[in-house]
């Protein structure tokens, strides 16, 4: 279970997020939502660590990780998927994958069985595996991202925004493995758009407005509850909620 209790962060003299409670049960979802600058990407990072608590803490099942570098947070099975993806164009698509497993540096042949399930989860991969990663369309290339995520065997996944720029049919592909992820028990904090999709695989949900929390339930509850339509009114499609 990842926790922060009662966590604020700030870059500076700015503080983006203050005094936030979220609570990640072990193999469940749970999305944030919230227009821009309302403190979602901030809380992210706090939980992986690449941010570092002003106030409160960031727990892991019942222990305090704040002192903690990403890197550390990694082999303890929390790793955050970025936004924008950040994978490395020139490396082929196996190398990126790769990639993600060196901080848990585990043995040859676990790293060899723990690329044959990533491969055998999104099959599309395994044909460019030799392909180059920046030669790929978007929806393949966040593909890469969660799958390099992946390879450090987590127990929590943090997605910022993974539909980004993706067409609506790469996006229902998408969430279909997150769904897949959910049911192999690994949970995923989830900063999302599109409030409909988030609730295909998060039961709860919390809603930052300024950094602070304004409401937090049932992930069904929260997008539609008045706070919700308050926050978005005029900036808000039928479709989705701003990121």
């Amino acid at each position: 279970m990842l926790e922060l209790r009662a966590a604020s962060g700030s870059y500076g003299q700015i503080q983006a997020v203050r005094s936030v409670d979220l609570l990640v049960p072990d193999g469940e979802g749970v999305a944030l939502f919230g227009r821009n600058g309302a403190g979602k990407s901030t809380a992210l990072k706090l939980l992986a660590g690449v941010v570092r608590p002003s106030a409160g803490h960031v727990v892991l099942d019942g222990m305090v990780i704040d002192p903690l570098p990403p890197e550390r947070r990694v082999r303890l099975g929390v790793v955050l998927v970025p936004e924008g993806r950040g994978i490395f164009p020139t490396l082929s698509v196996e190398d990126n994958l790769r990639g993600g497993a060196y901080w848990r540096r585990p043995r040859r042949r676990a790293t060899a069985d723990r690329l044959a399930e990533i491969y055998d989860l999104m099959p599309r991969l395994a044909e460019r595996r030799n392909q180059a990663g920046g030669s790929l369309s978007g929806g393949e290339q966040q593909m890469v991202a969660i799958g390099r995520a992946l390879m450090a065997d987590p127990k929590v996944l943090l997605l910022d925004e993974p539909s980004l720029g993706l067409a609506p049919q790469v996006i229902e592909t998408l969430y279909e493995l997150l769904a897949e992820l959910v049911r192999r028990r690994i949970s995923l904090v989830l900063v999302e758009q599109y409030a409909e999709m988030a609730q295909r695989v998060c039961r709860q949900a919390v809603l930052l407005d300024k950094g602070r929390v304004v409401a937090a339930g049932r992930a069904e509850h929260v997008a539609s509850s008045l706070e919700l339509v308050d926050v978005y009114l005029g900036s808000q499609t039928q479709s989705g909620v701003g990121g």
